[in-house]
């Protein structure tokens, strides 16, 4: 099966239903339990694109894993098709009322079921695309400007340390001057990848626009921070970029500021962090510079 073939995971407690869905739906990865036992199981380490959901199963009824699989947050966002042979307007109304997409009555007509499981895989791939588009740098494909400032916002909010990098390419514009947007666009695609290949999974990593890149790092002193930012800015300088023009090589320069009883909202923060990535440029650049706050 190809790894981009959509997965549809089949809920019946009739075999014989789910034989029959499981032919019908030949071009699709067809993942078939008959109880809700079965799909948490199936769930907890497969990503399903969509499921069919019947209603009346054994322990736990289609209607009761609805609302589960809704208030779940790994699995809210997956299209849920009722398909049962209760054809009354109570139930259709309550399967749309617990969080499903569609209802299709039992027997069904292939050819119906199949147009409707195309348009919520298509309508479910086109919401992703909409929201990669919305929170991430086309690209680099870290956060974009508008997803780390929510994901920053929230962050600052919670109790902890928390420290706040803010670094650029070092003589950005000479490398686009040299080799146009498309070399520029390659250094900077290596180098995010390069920071955050580095970076622990708790961080929050964004490109704020250029060259121009912000970290958050919760939980940690700033003596961890800046061991790991010189590791980081090592390996950017040890980069080798090939280009048409020949290879080229590249550094960057950080600044780094810890949240203190004083500061007052995430913009002074980063603001504090940007004062010492100005420092970092200014005393010779391809460093990381923390800037000790005395309030």
């Amino acid at each position: 099966m190809n790894a981009s073939t959509p997965i549809i995971l089949a809920v019946d407690d009739k075999v014989e239903n789910l034989d029959i869905l499981t032919s019908l739906l030949e071009d699709y990865d067809v993942r078939d339990v008959t109880d809700a036992a079965g799909a948490w199981q199936i769930l907890d380490h497969t990503p399903v694109d969509l499921i069919l959901l019947d209603i009346m199963m054994p322990d736990i009824d289609g209607f009761e894993l609805c609302r589960q699989l809704q208030d779940d947050e790994r699995t809210r966002a997956i299209p849920i098709i009722f398909i049962s042979a209760m054809s009354d307007e109570a139930t259709i109304s309550r399967a749309f009322e617990v969080g499903g997409k569609d209802y299709v009555t039992k027997p069904f007509r292939p050819l119906e079921l199949l147009a409707r499981v195309r348009t919520h895989l298509e309508l479910k791939f086109l919401m992703a695309r909409l929201h990669n588009l919305a929170y991430f740098d086309s690209l680099t494909g870290i956060a974009n400007r508008r997803r780390f400032f929510d994901l920053a916002t929230a962050l600052f909010a919670a109790p902890g340390d928390l420290q706040a990098v803010m670094l650029d390419i070092d003589h950005f514009k000479q490398v686009n001057d040299r080799h146009g947007h498309a070399g520029g666009g390659k250094v900077l695609r290596l180098v995010a990848d390069t920071i955050g290949d580095r970076l622990p999974p708790e961080t929050v990593f964004g490109r704020l626009g250029g060259e121009e890149f912000a970290i958050l790092f919760p939980g940690v002193d700033p003596d961890t921070v800046l061991a790991a930012m010189d590791g980081i800015r090592q390996a950017v300088a040890d980069l080798v970029i090939p280009l048409e023009e020949g290879n080229l090589s590249c550094t960057i320069s950080c600044g780094l500021a810890s949240r203190t009883a004083d500061t007052g909202n995430i913009d002074a923060l980063l603001h504090d962090a940007d004062q010492a990535l100005y420092q970092a440029k200014g005393s010779g650049r391809n460093r990381v510079i923390f800037r000790h706050i005395q309030k």
